[in-house]
């Protein structure tokens, strides 16, 4: 979400001119991993949620009450002094009031997940109730807004009939010239080491794959860092896979991998719009890929350019990884069809999508 933003900031600022201010609730005076363009202003309203993270049901409800109070009185004297044409939340925090302020800016909502990720991690007891509480008043709030922004066709058809609702998909920027050949014996995948990336599904159906011999020659690389690392890296020691498969760190220079790897595999329980899988495809990269909620559906063509399984299928998704790496020519074809996401998913593409929505907003004030 911050490298999409980053993205989209950049572009208002240096190709349009416009003014633009970022603002945040639990920086903590930490920089940005990304560095934003010079011009634009950063504002952190030191709320701090994830203060609460470590804390049991009760307390994580009431210290979030607490913090939305704040939260709320903070930003509208923020949006009363800023005086802004749109204000668009990439939701949820703030989503749940932003409407109510009335500073006389038009409001966008911005879903980065889709209609169902309260519900993936499948809680139970008193948090489980919250969660389906909470999706059901999804569907009222974003009403509310002026638009609503979802990242695929396939979530705008879970939200029903909206009249404010809008498709834009995340741009991505497709640096270099520099594609893969897909002939070198290494798949990637990216993400955060957490539950919704599911990289312990992956490293349980690579466990398959190694078991076929013409395969041993294969490597398989995770970027990313997050809560799970020490789990996933125990689970490839138990199960004998330390020299196939790495954990690297994230790398601002992934264009680079992509370009040197023959296939991407996503593993994930859930996403709004896998960007990671445009910008290996825009690299020549096939994909094998759960059919999870959101983007499968609306990127990959089966069998032109990626394998789509059942999501949650360990077996086929191992059978597929197998079939892509046993083809050398199907492979190829196959990343040379994936590269045409960029006619699609081009920053000029999305970025025209978002001025027509901006402008119309600013219009119809």
């Amino acid at each position: 979400m911050e490298r999409v933003l980053l993205n989209k900031v950049t572009y208002l600022v240096e190709r349009l001119g416009w003014t633009v201010t970022v603002v945040t609730t639990d920086q903590k005076g930490r920089e940005p991993f990304y560095a934003f363009p010079g011009g634009v202003k950063i504002v952190d309203l030191g709320i701090n949620y994830t203060d609460d993270n470590n804390k049991n049901p009760i307390g994580k409800i009431l210290g979030y009450l607490k913090r939305r109070r704040l939260h709320k009185k903070r930003l509208t004297e923020l949006l009363m002094q800023e005086k802004a044409d749109i204000v668009v939340s990439l939701f949820p925090s703030e989503s749940s009031f932003l409407p109510q302020i009335n500073d006389g800016s038009k409001k966008v909502l911005e879903l980065h997940f889709n209609k169902f990720f309260r519900l993936q991690y499948n809680r139970s007891g008193l948090l489980g109730l919250i969660d389906s509480w909470r999706t059901r008043e999804d569907e009222k709030l974003v009403r509310k807004f002026d638009k609503f922004v979802v990242l695929s066709n396939e979530d705008r058809g879970y939200w029903g009939d909206l009249s404010n609702i809008e498709v834009i998909p995340n741009a991505a920027l497709f640096d270099g010239e520099d594609y893969s050949s897909t002939e070198s014996h290494r798949v990637i995948a990216v993400g955060r080491l957490d539950y919704q990336k599911g990289f312990d599904r992956l490293v349980k159906a690579w466990d398959i794959v190694q078991r076929d011999e013409q395969l041993k020659s294969w490597r398989l690389d995770i970027f990313g860092q997050g809560e799970w690392q020490d789990m996933l890296q125990r689970m490839i020691d138990e199960l004998g896979l330390q020299d196939s498969i790495k954990l690297n760190a994230p790398t601002k220079n992934i264009g680079q991998e992509y370009a040197s790897s023959s296939m991407l595999v996503m593993s994930s329980n859930y996403e709004g719009f896998p960007m990671v899988m445009i910008e290996a495809m825009a690299k020549g990269l096939p994909v094998v890929s759960f059919d999870f909620k959101c983007g499968p559906k609306d990127i990959i063509s089966h069998g032109e350019n990626g394998l789509i399984v059942k999501n949650g299928d360990i077996e086929a998704l191992a059978q597929a990884m197998k079939k892509m790496m046993l083809n050398n020519e199907e492979r190829r074809q196959m990343g040379e069809r994936a590269r045409k996401v960029v006619n699609e998913y081009s920053e000029e593409v999305v970025m025209r999508k978002w001025i027509t929505l901006f402008d119309s907003l600013v219009d119809a004030k």
